[in-house]
């Protein structure tokens, strides 16, 4: 249009007898309701005088609705025959001259476009601004914007911008994001507003255009879901919790109802299966809904579920990628139905289910299972750009699902593994009794390498071991069962502490050298004690362990002062043995460093709180045991924790008989007429016949191939002990005797006699020992 002005016909008496279509879009009024009524009725106020004589000025008009519409006016003379006016023609300038290209620009733009003045009164809208609203243009002209639409909060943010262009005259440019009148789905809006100024610069109305930039929001709003999945999935390695952080990330803002459900091997021990056909069994490990209470579910938290082979979970499933499902299609409502069948009554699926997402979980080619989102009050259904979200979402929540497995399973097989590893029953013993207990580390890091042993050695002793692999997992768990056999083998040698760790010390740093590591990544701590009931002596060593902490029957309570020596692995320092004296009835605690030691507490502090819960009064050693961990132990220890309380015992003097023996062959008899009389003296007649030899043959070959001194010695424990020592360092060997020689027959004699024998190293040459079954009494 080139030029558009708004006209009505007004004749002599004031009655108005014309109306255009521009004045009706104006006002409101339709040619109908306006012809034949007096210019008087459609005004809000009355004119000035100056106004009417000079037919030109400044008028209020009243808006069909009552508002107030402000406008200049000008009138025309209608000449008569006689030349007298015979009516006016009054017209206004609804929109200005403008070129009819750019005029057809305007109302044919695809992007909403309009014009406001001053006032916030709609003076122009284009074709898409209606299409937006929903109400015709005539209906808007003129009108105060809130009056035209129902969204308070988004009419108020524009109407502030409205008015922040009109008195600042600075253009604005800003983003909102609500529903369009015309429809139920929220919108971005991208809008510009400018000021359009007169001929004197002054702003004279605002004019907008406003672009709906929803895919670019969605599209923001999707990458924002996938950063913050990165952050929020997988914060633990559970598998479960895994899986209800994906369900909290999709409700509500992406599903009104999200479920996950994996395949059973994926919470079990089992391999996954090779193919998933036909109908497929799931187990529901999370879910969650924009209703409180969860209507929706129609499987509960745990249990199992049949998906028919046309379901979306199913299809999702064999198809390796999402499956959309809308409410249109025979196959959504065949599943629709048999869910409904079995939902508690008043389930949100008989309310308005209208779309299904169905994307598997699959991860380094493996499928988990599948997770589910339902649309039920979210009117869009779900599309294209959804099912590539939901495959990028699960196919990260599938890796730490697929993390979290594999950890619990790898802590599951380290536990079984160190398990079979410890101790299950500690061997039967004279010398101490025993009570132990071993935690494993509830931490990511996996299960420790922490151990500990009770060995019973010859001559009534037994031998106290507590150890710690650097590291965690199956690696520490094989490293630590390998040095749990080394110690075993080694105490069967009978070797002191310090020589024992030194072995020990020589086989760690083969290890790492032969498996390839550096010596310290194969680091282990280690603490040996023997304890002798006869002597009631205590030695030990440590190689960069926890010094023990010993409870006297007085109750007093301190750790052992010993000087440790290198972690094994490191070489370089010799080890050193701490020995002394113990009352019958004393508590040695061995421990690994996970009970005192953690990276909020002070050692010292805690090492302190040892040796006080020690003292605390215990109905057994077992219950001190209970007592130990409640007091010191971290309320989330960080590392594996063994503690090994030993309460010794000692053997009197009625049960050990001892003779000096001199080098003489003719001492034999005698040293074999003494071991028979105290047999004897001991009620064990029935085992004088072995005893006999035992002692003739061990004193022989004491005096012909051992040094001065040489001793006798038999104890009665849970067996009966004979021992002979003497001062040479070298050791007897079995060998099986030829048919002609004279000799070498006696140390096989004594190996078929005895339930076993051996030697042992002393400071001053060896002992040669025997054991033998006692009679039941």
């Amino acid at each position: 249009m080139e030029h558009v002005s708004a006209a009505a016909i007004i004749d002599a008496r004031g009655i108005v007898t014309g109306w255009s279509e521009d004045a009706r879009r104006l006002t409101g009024h339709t040619a109908e309701e306006a012809v034949g009524r007096t210019a008087r009725d459609l005004l809000a106020e009355d004119p000035s005088s100056g106004v009417l004589t000079a037919l030109e000025g400044d008028v209020v008009l009243r808006h069909r609705d009552g508002s107030p519409i402000p406008l200049t006016l000008k009138a025309c003379a209608l000449l008569g025959e006689g030349g007298e006016p015979d009516g006016y023609v009054v017209t206004t300038e609804l929109r200005g001259p403008e070129p009819a290209l750019a005029g057809r620009a305007f109302d044919q733009a695809s992007m909403p476009m309009s014009i406001f003045n001053t006032e916030q009164r709609c003076l122009r809208l284009n074709d898409a601004a209606c299409r937006v609203i929903g109400l015709p243009e005539e209906t808007l002209l003129g009108r105060f914007f809130p009056d035209t639409v129902e969204d308070a909060e988004h009419s108020g943010g524009f109407l502030d911008h409205l008015r922040l262009v009109a008195e600042t005259g600075r253009p604005v440019h800003y983003e909102s994001f609500t529903g369009a009148p015309t429809g139920n789905r929220a919108h971005a809006w991208s809008i510009e507003m400018w000021p359009v100024r007169d001929a004197g610069g002054e702003p004279t109305a605002v004019a907008l255009a406003a672009f709906d930039s929803s895919d670019q929001y969605w599209a923001r709003q999707r990458l924002a879901l996938l950063n913050k999945a990165a952050a929020a999935i997988g914060t633990t390695l559970d598998v479960v919790r895994t899986a209800e952080e994906m369900v909290e990330l999709l409700v509500p803002r992406y599903a009104d109802f999200a479920s996950v459900d994996l395949l059973d091997w994926v919470l079990g021990a089992d391999e996954p299966p090779t193919a998933l056909e036909g109908d497929i069994v799931l187990r529901r490990v999370a879910h969650g809904s924009a209703h409180e209470g969860t209507p929706e579910a129609a499987v509960r938290l745990g249990e199992t579920d049949l998906y028919p082979s046309f379901s979306a979970p199913a299809k999702a499933l064999r198809r390796g990628r999402a499956v959309l499902s809308q409410a249109d299609e025979p196959d959504f409502r065949r599943w629709v139905a048999e869910r409904n069948a079995r939902a508690p009554e008043g389930s949100s699926y008989r309310k308005g289910v209208h779309s299904v997402l169905a994307v598997p979980l699959r991860a380094r080619g493996t499928t988990l299972g599948v997770a589910v989102g339902v649309r039920i009050a979210q009117v869009d259904d779900y599309g294209a750009d959804d099912a590539v979200l939901a495959e990028e979402l699960a196919s990260r929540a599938a890796v730490c699902i697929d993390n979290a497995r594999r950890f619990a399973r790898e802590r599951t097989t380290a536990l079984a593994l160190q398990h079979s590893l410890l101790p299950r029953g500690l061997p039967g013993q004279a010398a101490v009794e025993v009570a132990h207990r071993y935690l494993p580390c509830g931490s990511i890091a996996g299960i420790g390498g922490d151990w500990f042993d009770v060995i019973p050695l010859s001559g009534s002793r037994v031998a106290l071991v507590v150890g710690d692999v650097v590291g965690h997992g199956i690696p520490s768990s094989a490293t630590m069962g390998r040095l749990c056999m080394a110690v075993r083998t080694l105490a069967d040698v009978d070797l002191p502490p310090d020589e024992l760790l030194t072995h020990l010390d020589d086989l760690v740093t083969h290890l790492a050298g032969h498996d390839g590591e550096e010596v310290a990544e194969l680091g282990a701590t280690c603490l040996y004690a023997v304890y002798d009931p006869v002597a009631r002596r205590l030695a030990l060593a440590a190689a960069g362990h926890p010094a023990p902490a010993v409870v006297l029957p007085d109750g007093t309570a301190q750790l052992v002062a010993m000087t440790p020596g290198p972690p094994l692995g490191v070489g370089g320092l010799p080890f050193e043995a701490t020995e002394f004296e113990l009352p019958e009835g004393a508590v040695v605690a061995l421990y690994t460093d996970g009970l005192i030691e953690d990276r909020d507490r002070d050692v010292d502090l805690a090492t302190a709180e040892l040796c006080r819960s020690l003292t605390a009064p215990a109905e057994s050693l077992d219950a001190l045991c209970d007592t130990v961990l409640k007091a010191v132990l971290p309320d989330e220890p960080g590392d594996d924790v063994a503690l090994l309380l030993a309460r010794t015992r000692a053997l009197g003097v009625d049960r050990v008989a001892t003779w000096d023996v001199p080098p003489d062959p003719a001492q034999v008899a005698p040293a074999r007429q003494a071991a028979i009389e105290q047999l004897t003296a001991w009620g064990l007649d029935e085992t004088a016949f072995i005893t006999e030899l035992v002692v003739s043959e061990l004193v022989t070959n004491a005096i012909r191939y051992g040094a001065p001194p040489i001793q006798l010695r038999l104890i009665r424990d849970r067996t009966l002990i004979c021992e002979v020592s003497d001062g040479s360092s070298t050791s007897p060997h079995l060998r099986r005797a030829h048919a002609f020689d004279e000799g070498g027959r006696g140390l096989l004699l004594v190996a078929q006699l005895t339930q076993r024998w051996g030697s042992r190293p002393t400071g001053r040459g060896k002992t040669i020992w025997a054991e033998q079954a006692l009679p039941p009494y």
